[in-house]
């Protein structure tokens, strides 16, 4: 590898030659200014981008401000070439309020949608994921503009990087994918991370454009990046781009370099991309140093006066009702009444009512799965669609739930609402980080909202075993963030589910397969909506409540109408998060007696938190202890006879005299 940058500055102006000077000397100057006080106790934690900046500021500069950029750990230069003020940054990194996410998250876990970037989790994978939906976004309203996203090649490793880049290629995303290949995943070296000689190369199996570029050469990364970002707004097109380069610092900083050779060390020491741009500018005759002691000292007083005012901005004093409030983003809810004119259809035809009339009302909203096209899903709910709607918002997806998930977030930050159809509820486990980690805790770091419906056809009672079968909200209901809703009747999944699309929260949005046609009920026939987190009082008494939700529900009314001796409360929750506990309280101070029915095992579901929090809240009401009815402690079994055996329904009308009887 040759030590010598060529620099080629073709036609570029020379305000503009100093420009990407100045651009590329801010990011290296706050950072060596971090690194003293990362020493000094006054910031916890600092990834260095130190011989990296070149790509940062060249990749940002070729885009237009109006374009969403979704950079990493070590893109300090997308931040400061997009001008955010300093003292932003700075208070961000000491966790005070005038940073981005309230002291809730730190280093660069944050976006802004004032100057159109969007911040990564520790989670990197995910980052492609959003581009591609901010691009699709960006296709769909046909502004042509491109999207770009960073990553290392250590993330490439991750099967997010494949899903991104396989999504991109199929829809043909503008996204430009820019790998940093610094040649360490933390103390890793490439060769042990993948068996190709170029991350570039990977590009041919996905069908799409590739180049390498030298990211140490700031003149050949803005120029080559202005040119392809060029081609992609007039022809929309995914591209991926490997920037070779090296980081002269750690992972970050508590990890060292001891794992690099000095040869190799002093070898990229040579091709800093600074002092090599500064020597070829002095060459050229562009700067002087004048020029160049004005910047520094400009930029040396910006730095120390915005370090003044974080230093001088209070520490953040704790507000729990802040806190508790900025879980989810907050809306007024349209109460829009059910129609009198109803007919009598069935739990699959009110569900895909609900999704049609929503589609019909938002113009914009996208709907994306597996086989949800022309195919109609497997449970036909979108079937007609693509007829109505067009392939561009009913959209067959690749096999890859996380990059899904991860799209339809982008197209929230794009301001678009989605509805990501899960083909078997059992499935989102190959997308459980992007629920978990992204969609729940985004409004919480950075005040941006995700505006998803994931729908997820659920339960056993069909025969399906193990992997077709599972009823997992409790996967959910733990995690702050996310509503959670479970109707058990047609009325309500159509008005849930409309209601659902409107909140601009993520909802999972359990639907029990068992019940798609077995269940017919009289629907209205209007767009109406159903309000999330109010339980339902379908049947009244005064010796027991019976607390359920789903298709244990009708396991109840079954009961119940075999035991008509039997005065019970039933309750219907309906939404599992968040909960009504009002609803619940209310009947076991009433009754005295509660027994809580779900079709997923006992430990660990949501019984168990249901049954914690009457005994907190209700123990002196209470003439007997909660009780709990659920499944076996076993995956699902296939076969007629062993799944009848797992599900709790053989246990309920046993449990209910024990009761009773207590």
């Amino acid at each position: 590898m040759s030590n010598k940058i060529k620099f080629i500055a073709n036609s570029i102006p020379k305000e503009q030659l100093l420009s990407l000077y100045r651009n590329i000397l801010k990011p290296r100057l706050i950072e060596e200014k971090m690194l003293i006080l990362l020493r000094q106790g006054k910031i916890s934690k600092w990834f260095s981008g130190i011989g990296q900046e070149a790509i940062s500021v060249g990749v940002t500069a070729a885009l237009y401000d109006d374009e969403y950029i979704l950079p990493m750990h070590r893109n300090l230069g997308v931040f400061t070439t997009r001008n955010i003020p300093l003292y932003r940054l700075f208070s961000q990194w000491q966790g005070k309020m005038n940073g981005f996410t309230k002291g809730r998250d730190r280093s660069f876990h944050f976006g802004t949608q004032e100057y159109n970037i969007v911040g990564m989790i520790s989670h990197l994978g995910p980052q492609l994921g959003i581009a591609d939906g901010i691009a699709l976004g960006n296709k769909l309203k046909n502004n042509n503009k491109v999207c770009a996203v960073f990553t290392g090649e250590g993330g490439t490793s991750e099967g997010d990087f494949h899903e991104a880049l396989n999504v991109a290629s199929v829809w043909n995303l503008p996204v430009l994918f820019c790998v940093e290949n610094n040649g360490y995943g933390l103390s890793t070296p490439s060769e042990e991370q993948f068996n190709c000689k170029n991350i570039a190369d990977k590009g041919i199996g996905y069908g799409m454009e590739s180049f390498i570029i030298d990211g140490n050469n700031i003149l050949e990364v803005y120029s080559k990046v202005s040119e392809i970002a060029e081609s992609i707004r007039k022809k929309p097109r995914p591209v991926l781009l490997e920037f070779k380069t090296f980081r002269m610092r750690g992972h970050e900083e508590a990890s060292g370099t001891k794992y690099v050779p000095q040869e190799t060390l002093d070898l990229w020491a040579q091709k800093d991309p600074l002092e090599n741009f500064k020597n070829f500018l002095k060459e050229e005759n562009i700067l002087t140093d004048v020029i160049e002691n004005e910047y520094k000292n400009e930029i040396t007083e910006e730095i120390n006066k915005h370090l003044e005012k974080a230093y001088n901005e209070d520490k953040i004093v704790p507000n729990l009702e802040t806190e508790l409030k900025d879980v989810f983003k907050e809306y007024e809810f349209e109460d829009i009444k059910p129609s009198i004119e109803k007919k009598n259809i069935r739990f699959v035809d009110a569900v895909s009512e609900g999704l049609l009339q929503s589609m019909e009302k938002h113009d914009d909203l996208v709907i994306m799965g597996q086989d949800v096209a022309e195919y109609g899903g497997v449970f036909k709910i979108t079937d007609g669609f693509v007829e109505k709607f067009g392939k561009e918002r009913v959209r067959n997806t690749p096999i890859c739930e996380s990059a899904i998930v991860s799209a339809a977030y982008g197209l929230s930050v794009n301001g678009i609402k989605a509805v990501v159809e899960m083909q078997f509820a059992d499935f989102v486990s190959s997308g459980f980080n992007p629920v978990v980690n992204l969609l729940a805790k985004s409004h919480y770091r950075w005040q941006q909202n995700a505006d998803i419906v994931v729908r997820m056809p659920c339960g056993a009672g069909v025969g399906a075993g193990p992997f077709h079968s599972q009823t997992n909200e409790a996967w959910f209901t733990k995690t702050p963030g996310l509503k959670v809703v479970y109707p058990a009747f047609p009325q309500d999944a159509k008005g849930l589910l409309i209601a659902a699309i409107n909140d601009p929260n993520p909802v999972l949005f359990f639907e029990h397969k068992a019940l798609y046609r077995s269940l017919y009920t009289d629907v209205s026939e209007n767009y109406f909506t159903t309000e999330i987190g109010k339980a339902a009082l379908i049947k009244e008494g005064d010796e027991i409540t019976i607390i359920s939700y789903g298709a244990p529900i009708h396991w109840v009314l079954e009961c119940l109408e075999n035991n008509t001796t039997i005065s019970a409360d039933v309750v219907d929750l309906r939404t599992l998060q968040p909960l009504d506990t009002d609803t619940i309280y209310a009947s076991v101070k009433k009754t005295g007696k509660v027994i809580i029915v779900q079709e997923d095992s006992l430990f660990g579901g949501i019984s168990s938190d249901i049954s914690a929090l009457i005994n907190e809240n209700c123990f002196e009401f209470l003439d007997a202890p909660v009780k709990r009815v659920a499944s076996l402690e076993t995956p699902i079994p296939f076969e007629p006879s062993l799944e009848k055996q797992y599900l709790g329904k053989n246990r309920l009308e046993e449990s209910i005299q024990s009761l009773l009887n207590y």
